[in-house]
């Protein structure tokens, strides 16, 4: 009895073993570092702040650490304060005009450039008739034509908007044209086999395929004509992010120059995001 019981205790625990739902898997960890994977959001925001809290941590360190004078670099605070102060006297007023001026430069360089670079990649008469043009005159620096608009425009906003359209205008058109040619041939000639005329081809073919990379180039060349501000406000300014900071390198006053420099890095980090929701509402099939 014993025996037989014993028999049918583990026949039952077998049973209920076989019956019972095994346990799903664990899901192997994938590293954060393979080319190209993404990674959670979460963890990407907190490199993201990570990166910028590292820099500021070693600059606290070494203003702090007798190293270097305070008057070469300042702490953070000493620069917080300066910008408190400056945010109470001309700030806005420097920053809205330095905006202006940035923004209304782009504009018409991107306004003529990005027609001719679709112009110059598209058709091969074009090409020879600017692109060696363009390629010369895109290495001489901006900063060389201010005499130039000085007395060409005068020296009111007209000669500092030059300045910045001069500083990417140029760029804007070789790289449009770059992208403007790698739209394959195979779909011109799938347009052309449809019985589309060389302007549909142009419209619905070549610009809708060039679109998405346009937008980025546009990106791109936002951020440096922030570069060329300081350059652009040399020319008899009295307003403006870049002139504060060139008056204050005169005046040895270095935390209101790390603050002008902060402050333009800020401005320029939200056009890019700016440019970066354009791009994902327009081509969200490309994320």
């Amino acid at each position: 009895m014993k025996a037989r019981a014993l028999a049918s205790g583990t026949a039952g625990r077998r049973a209920s073993a076989l019956s019972a739902p095994s346990p799903a898997p664990a899901r192997p960890r994938r590293p954060l570092l393979r080319l190209q994977d993404p990674i959670p959001r979460k963890v990407y925001l907190a490199l993201a702040v990570l990166g910028f809290l590292l820099p500021l941590a070693v600059w606290e360190m070494l203003s702090r650490s007798g190293l270097i004078a305070p008057l070469f670099l300042p702490t953070p605070l000493a620069v917080m304060q300066e910008g408190w102060s400056w945010a109470h006297s001309s700030l806005a007023q420097d920053t809205f005009i330095s905006i202006f001026r940035v923004t209304t430069g782009f504009l018409i360089a991107a306004a003529i450039g990005v027609p001719l670079g679709v112009l110059i990649g598209s058709f091969k008469a074009v090409e020879g008739l600017f692109q060696p043009l363009n390629d010369y005159l895109r290495y001489m620096p901006a900063a060389a034509f201010i005499p130039l608009t000085i007395l060409w425009v005068g020296i009111g906003e007209s000669s500092k908007i030059a300045i910045i359209f001069i500083g990417v205008f140029f760029q804007i058109i070789v790289m449009v044209a770059d992208v403007v040619r790698r739209v394959p041939r195979s779909h011109l000639e799938a347009a052309y086999t449809l019985g589309a005329t060389t302007g549909e081809t142009l419209k619905l073919v070549v610009w809708r395929g060039a679109l998405p990379p346009l937008i980025d180039i546009l990106r791109v060349n936002m951020g440096w004509a922030w570069t060329y501000l300081v350059v652009a406000e040399m020319v008899a300014a009295n307003k403006g992010l870049g002139y504060a900071i060139l008056q204050a390198q005169r005046f040895m006053n270095t935390a209101t120059i790390f603050v002008g420099i902060l402050i333009i890095g800020c401005i320029g980090l939200l056009f890019d995001l700016f440019f970066r929701f354009v791009h994902k509402r327009l081509f969200p099939w490309l994320y």
